[in-house]
């Protein structure tokens, strides 16, 4: 029986903006709560757990998690990899589901189906790709992330562990899928790395805030184009070659 487990890994430590994932969207919601909330809508992922940065700057996350009643774990702040291999053996997982904890908007329309075709198809790992930033998914199994951590070199076991499967290609089989082409908007910022991202990411909140927590992206891809003084907030942050992240892997 699979159990899929979302990982959420989480540290204060940032050169740009300190605790992004504790940056509040609204008057009571953190983008923590945001990406939960959305999580939490979706039956397929079983359980929820966060992986905490060792150090006292990130004690606010034990609270956070205790008055959330959310399980966690704790370890190293550079491993990343070993943090989620962590989440996945302690809520005993077989895959884990994975987004970055300073994206608060997630392209979940189609993920039961893409859920099943990870299952189905007993793939290695799989994304998505071609969103607009800070909105993509992946899932691992957890046997892969193991193999990663196993054979990688130690630059691979942080943020950007991902890297190697996708130059090892012939190690993993990986299932890239790409939305809609209304949604193939590169052009289109939705991560939280600064201030200014952060004014942006509360703006939306506020105009989606009855939809809240699952809020359609082609909505805020519509609501952006119409309303270009909100998008030029981040225009000169957003770098094409970061955000096709997974464009050059072939099935």
């Amino acid at each position: 029986m699979r159990k899929l487990v979302a990982a959420l890994n989480v540290r204060n430590n940032s050169k740009r903006l300190y605790a992004k994932p504790l940056q509040n969207l609204s008057d009571e919601i953190t983008v923590l709560d945001q990406i939960i909330n959305t999580i939490k809508k979706f039956r397929k992922i079983d359980e929820i757990i966060i992986g905490i940065a060792d150090g006292s700057e990130n004690l606010s996350y034990i609270d956070f998690c205790n008055k959330r009643n959310i399980k966690f774990i704790t370890g190293s702040e550079i491993d990343v990899l070993e943090r989620l291999i962590k989440c996945g053996v302690e809520s005993k997982a077989t895959d884990i589901f994975r987004v970055t904890t300073e994206c608060p908007f997630i392209w979940m329309d189609n993920f039961d189906k893409i859920w099943k075709n990870h299952v189905e198809n007993n793939n290695d790992i799989t994304v998505t790709d071609n969103l607009p930033e800070g909105t993509a998914l992946e899932i691992y199994k957890l046997e892969s992330l193991k193999f990663i951590h196993r054979n990688c070199e130690t630059k691979y076991r942080s943020e950007i562990f991902s890297r190697y499967p996708r130059n090892n290609t012939k190690e993993f089989k990986v299932k890239v899928i790409e939305p809609p082409k209304i949604l193939q908007r590169i052009d289109i910022r939705l991560t939280i790395d600064y201030p200014e991202d952060l004014v942006m990411c509360r703006e939306i909140y506020n105009k989606f805030k009855n939809e809240i927590p699952n809020v359609n992206i082609s909505k805020i891809i519509n609501y952006l184009d119409k309303n270009d003084e909100v998008k030029q907030l981040v225009k000169k942050r957003i770098n094409h070659t970061q955000t096709l992240i997974w464009q050059n892997y072939k099935n």
